[in-house]
């Protein structure tokens, strides 16, 4: 499928932005026009899942979105001005923590609380795919520094995605950048980059393994990974080819935080008839059944484990939920930001 052109609309938005002061972007950042989109999957797509559904219709604004995931050379900018520290550097408070956790949960050891996150850990063997810890691991000591743990680190990869960044520490880099994470509802118009009703984020051709369209699991996910994309875990940025918004990596290598509260049946709740939902800021607070105590926010894009026989969150209606407070070896982020409201009474 081929990417529509740029509207007539489109046209004149953009000479309005330049007239309105913008005469080039914010440095690494692309605007996206906004408008009306069908938001979900609909019920001939195969692989929807049901939290995706059912598709409804959703304006967004326009606004600035990061061209690419946000990389361990600018957060590490950001540490070096701030001094700041991130989720995964620190000691777990055990009274933080068993309010994430059902009530009568063990106090963990004392090793166990020490500073680390969850590593992605390839068994040697196949594995049953309905328990997660075949293939992850709590490793103390990682942390975005420290990828894979103690002994690892970022030499050559400063143009990556950063990893093991909380929700928390990426609402902060947000702040210092002067910029702010972008709701589910803009992640995803973005991710479509104007294609209507698609079910990647290059249209409707199924992946190739010839001219790779995004970093995600190619063979017998978790034990064996064909690298076809050319890398087994994380990618650099603008590793495959941009959407029709110029954006990179909307599919694939890391999911990236929104704003967003996670609630496993919004879709359902929302009004999906006569005029569309507008600017939605996502529900009030985290509802999901299955995870009562794990307050989470929103993820979206899928990472490089993602595998059809798994998880094929790496389309632009993937979504899934994740803890506020919990870093990973495939969690990463982009920003957004608004244009500037115009002073009433200027030319």
């Amino acid at each position: 499928m081929k990417l529509q052109p740029l509207s007539i609309a489109g046209v004149i938005l953009m000479a309005t932005l330049h007239c309105d002061g913008f005469a080039s972007a914010p440095e690494g950042m692309v605007w996206i026009p906004g408008g009306e989109f069908e938001m979900g999957s609909g019920e001939k797509e195969k692989l929807a899942h049901p939290v995706e559904q059912p598709a409804h219709q959703v304006s967004v604004s326009g606004f600035w979105m990061d061209a690419t995931e946000v990389t361990n050379a600018q957060f590490g900018k950001f540490v070096k001005a701030t001094g700041y520290v991130t989720l995964a550097e620190k000691d777990i408070d055990w009274e933080v923590l068993k309010k994430q956790v059902p009530p009568g949960t063990p106090k963990p050891s004392v090793e166990q609380l020490k500073a680390g996150s969850m590593v992605f850990t390839p068994p040697e063997n196949a594995v049953p795919l309905n328990n997660i810890r075949g293939w992850w691991s709590w490793v103390t000591g990682a942390n975005w520094r420290h990828p894979e743990g103690p002994g690892s680190d970022l030499k050559g990869r400063e143009d990556h995605p950063v990893v093991h960044v909380a929700w928390e520490d990426a609402t902060a880099y947000a702040k210092w950048a002067g910029k702010r994470l972008p709701t589910e509802a803009e992640w995803e118009f973005a991710a479509r980059g104007g294609l209507k009703a698609a079910t990647f984020t290059w249209g409707n051709e199924p992946l190739s393994e010839e001219k790779p369209q995004a970093n995600i699991w190619q063979g017998d996910f978790p034990h064996k990974n064909s690298k076809a994309d050319g890398y087994l875990r994380t990618a650099p940025v603008k590793s495959y080819p941009k959407n029709g918004y110029g954006l990179h990596d909307m599919s694939g290598n890391v999911w990236e935080w929104c704003a967003d509260w996670w609630r496993v049946d919004l879709y359902r709740h929302r009004a999906v008839k006569g005029d569309p939902v507008v600017d939605p800021k996502g529900p009030p607070n985290h509802i999901d059944p299955r995870n009562p105590h794990e307050k989470q926010r929103v993820t979206r894009g899928g990472s490089f484990l993602c595998h059809d026989c798994y998880c094929a969150a790496y389309r632009p209606a993937g979504r899934r939920g994740t803890a506020f407070d919990t870093g990973m070896s495939h969690i990463g982020f982009r920003c957004v930001k608004d244009k500037p409201i115009k002073a009433k009474g200027n030319n």
